[in-house]
């Protein structure tokens, strides 16, 4: 067999070129297209259709060999499967080390005659020394490089790379995690999984030194052993984070319908997950929530939260979720409320944790003021700041006073090293809502936190469950680094 070229390079292409280009807004080959102009892509790249002349302002080749460049380093196939073995013959002529197939309809169709095309691309490509990527995938979204696989998708380089079978789970991923703050090393969706598989995307990015965390979404896995070893090496190296779908029956035939995938027993995958160190969780909710945890907090192996914010019934319940996911809720320092006692004397020995804001109305403090005091306690592993809707003071107070104090407060826990939690509830917010300076002041303050790289959650109940998971896989991390 021909030389396997690293998945690196084959995913930092100088030279890409797009058959099927289009003209036509609402296919994948227009699409792509526009990807590549509209992120700036930084190498080169040409596109391919008999039919056209010019597409967005660019020249349109009648063939990837009329293409002036002796290498392409990378194709993308928008044409029908019924195409792809003679593309494959001009690949080879253009030295292409890599096919991304967005092409589908082959084995995820469950027809003999689909299936049996996939198979014969699959052995055309490795006789002639070619990679594929999919088929019936989006490929690949690297910003440092301006390749992308949706529309406006964040620019900057970041920490969080994966792979995803799913191509719309890849976007939906990288655009609600990137509202988040997220930002991403490589994301790659693959599809079918032809040829490059789960396996050995989780070797690359174990291995990848621009990736941090993995975020995976998988629906099926070809060979059961070879990734439960490559996912034990892995989770030793950096998070594994794995939303596995196709868990329940109606799933798992929707899998095998998808990306051709068999799903297997969920009862499996949980025991392979937990014994190997890797997170498992249930939807694209909790998958942002477990990267949000690893991208902005610490390695943590402690369970005492401080949770300050919020009146008398949001810090109950906050108490209430925090500890039924296994968090502890030590009390104050005797130093923490000497100093509350010189401030407030009527409240020094009524406050508890988790702290009630609303106690210190018309008091010379207020809860701001608590966080920033709240920075210097050491008898704590996670400091939670909820930021609410439910404080009765106008618009000139809230925007010039509680909410820089409050972004102030949680950045100063933050300078001070310690890992700092922002719960900050903003409702089913809607154009009509917007319109309402509270609903635009705390969506204000929101987007000033994450800029300020601060883990921030929806409700106490998604901080919780995200970090519990954080803080066993960092525990685990420790115990098995004792054991090595």
């Amino acid at each position: 067999m021909p030389e396997k070229f690293s998945l690196g390079r084959l995913f930092s292409p100088s030279t890409v070129a797009i058959v099927g280009a289009s003209s036509n807004p609402f296919v994948g080959g227009h699409q792509f297209t526009r990807f590549f102009i509209d992120h700036g892509f930084q190498g080169k790249f040409y596109l391919v259709n008999p039919a056209s002349s010019e597409i967005l302002g660019l020249k349109v080749y009648p063939a990837l060999t009329a293409i002036p460049e002796s290498n392409v380093d990378y194709v993308i196939s928008c044409i029908r499967a019924d195409g792809v073995l003679s593309l494959l013959d001009d690949c080879c002529q253009k030295n292409v080390k890599l096919v991304h197939l967005f092409t589908a309809r082959l084995k995820e169709t469950g027809r003999d005659k689909e299936t049996k095309l996939q198979a014969e691309i699959l052995e055309k490509a490795r006789r002639l020394g070619i990679r594929i990527l999919g088929p019936n995938c989006m490929g690949v979204y690297y910003p440092k490089l301006g390749l992308s696989f949706n529309h406006e998708l964040p620019r900057e380089s970041g920490p969080v790379g994966g792979f995803f079978q799913s191509g719309g789970g890849a976007a939906e991923f990288v655009r609600y995690a990137a509202l988040r703050g997220v930002r991403f090393s490589k994301v790659v969706s693959y599809g079918n999984a032809s040829d490059i598989d789960e396996v050995e995307l989780l070797d690359y990015f174990a291995s990848d030194s621009e990736t941090e965390i993995i975020a995976s979404y998988i629906e099926g896995v070809k060979d059961g052993r070879k990734f439960v070893e490559a996912l034990a090496l892995a989770a030793k190296k950096k998070p594994v984070i794995i939303l596995k779908a196709g868990r329940g029956r109606t799933g798992a035939k929707l899998a095998l319908s998808h990306t051709a995938s068999l799903a297997g027993s969920i009862s499996v995958w949980k025991a392979a997950l937990r014994q190997c160190g890797a997170i498992m969780v249930s939807n694209f909710e909790e998958l942002i929530d477990q990267a949000v945890a690893f991208a902005f907090l610490p390695p943590i192996t402690g369970k005492r939260v401080i949770v300050a914010g919020g009146g008398g019934g949001k810090s109950m319940v906050s108490a209430d979720v925090w500890e039924e996911e296994g968090f502890e809720l030590p009390d104050l320092s005797a130093e923490f409320r000497k100093k509350l006692k010189e401030k407030v004397p009527a409240l020094w020995d009524w406050v508890r944790n988790p702290i009630d804001a609303s106690l210190f109305q018309g008091t010379p403090m207020v809860d701001v003021n608590v966080l920033e005091w709240l920075s210097n306690e050491d008898g704590f592993d996670i400091w939670v700041a909820n930021l609410t809707q439910d404080d009765p003071l106008p618009e000139d107070i809230w925007e010039n006073i509680l909410a820089p104090n409050f972004l102030n407060s949680v950045t100063e826990i933050k300078k001070k090293g310690k890992p700092a939690v922002c719960v900050i509830e903003t409702g089913e917010i809607g154009p009509a809502e917007m319109e309402s300076w509270k609903w635009r002041a705390i969506a204000e303050t929101r987007r000033q936190i994450v800029n300020q790289g601060l883990a921030v959650f929806p409700s106490a109940e998604r901080a919780a469950k995200a970090i519990e998971k954080l803080v066993n896989y960092w525990t685990w991390r420790e115990s098995e680094n004792e054991l090595s």
